[in-house]
């Protein structure tokens, strides 16, 4: 492709949700003129979750939709360009950075600001589909809330299943944590934690295969030692079915440039949104293994369009 035909930026947003959107408000207002591209789901995971009752500012809670919707008319108030597109390829090696869009279109960058966000890993039954938003959460903190006094289950054996485990037991009256192999992967403070905890029973060796429900989620079909000849089919009544098996963060194309914890999750210079590569910042659920919630996307998407504003003024660009 001749270079006449790249596209050339100062501050190239990749991702929407919280933390791009955030970007942006904060890049179109420096007059950075920003390019955002929205990537695989626009508004990001947020977009799947029904109610958002914890951000600030909203008493009355708000739809991840609407949430993000209302974000994105906030950037393009400021000026922000903002276009469906994936990026699918990147040349960090030198400035301007170059990003391939769609296969096909390359765009040049002074500044990079990573949002690209993380998916969260299902089991890959058609039932997780079927019910979605309707019983089948891959965030306890999000929502846990509505299952309080209810049964709930976490699919999961490591510290992020106990963790939601144990969060959720605070709130449900009963919380199955169904754990495929026969002990618990977490670190020992976490797994005695869940031992202690009188309403999380723990279900060991076993396998879901299947939810059923008529206007959402009222139950699981597992299998104890699958495989095995001893093997038996149970079924357990649940309202909720939560999902912490992990994050996959999705910082593929950045890899060969950009270091990444062994999960892939960007690393940045502790308390801030920079990467090992100067002008190129990560923020949100891509960088972020620990908290992975709304607010927290948002304030380190305001740090990075405040990082590439500051790097361009050093570099007069």
């Amino acid at each position: 492709m001749s270079n006449t035909t790249n596209e050339k930026v100062r501050c190239l947003i990749i991702g929407s949700g919280p933390a791009g959107y955030t970007a942006a408000i904060y890049a179109s207002r420096a007059n950075l003129n920003p390019v955002l591209y929205e990537g695989m789901q626009p508004g990001g995971q947020l977009t799947t979750t029904t109610d958002i009752e914890n951000f600030p500012g909203y008493p009355e809670g708000i739809s991840g939709f609407e949430m993000m919707e209302d974000l994105k008319k906030q950037a393009m108030r400021f000026g922000a360009d903002i276009r469906l597109g994936i990026a699918t390829a990147s040349d960090l090696s030198q400035a301007p950075y170059k990003i391939t869009i769609d296969g096909e279109k390359v765009i040049e960058t002074e500044t990079l600001i990573i949002s690209t966000g993380a998916t969260a890993k299902y089991l890959g039954l058609p039932d997780e589909q079927k019910y979605a938003g309707m019983g089948v959460s891959a965030c306890a903190t999000c929502d846990g809330f509505f299952y309080r006094k209810k049964t709930v289950a976490v699919v999961g054996g490591g510290d992020t299943a106990c963790e939601e485990a144990l969060y959720l037991a605070s709130l449900a009256s009963l919380v199955y944590l169904i754990v495929r192999k026969p002990f618990l992967r977490a670190s020992k403070v976490m797994q005695e934690r869940v031992m202690r905890t009188p309403n999380i029973k723990v279900m060991f060796e076993h396998n879901t295969i299947g939810l059923f429900g008529e206007n959402g989620v009222e139950g699981a079909h597992l299998v104890y030692r699958m495989g095995e000849e001893d093997e038996e089919k149970v079924d357990i009544a649940i309202d909720g079915f939560f999902l912490a098996i992990g994050h996959t963060p999705n910082s593929g194309i950045f890899k060969e440039w950009i270091e990444t914890d062994e999960t892939g999750y960007i690393k940045t210079v502790p308390g801030t949104p920079r990467t090992n590569v100067p002008g190129v910042f990560a923020a949100g659920d891509v960088a972020d293994p620990h908290y992975r919630q709304a607010i927290t996307a948002a304030g380190t998407g305001c740090m990075a369009a405040i990082e590439a504003e500051r790097y361009l003024l050093e570099k007069g660009i």
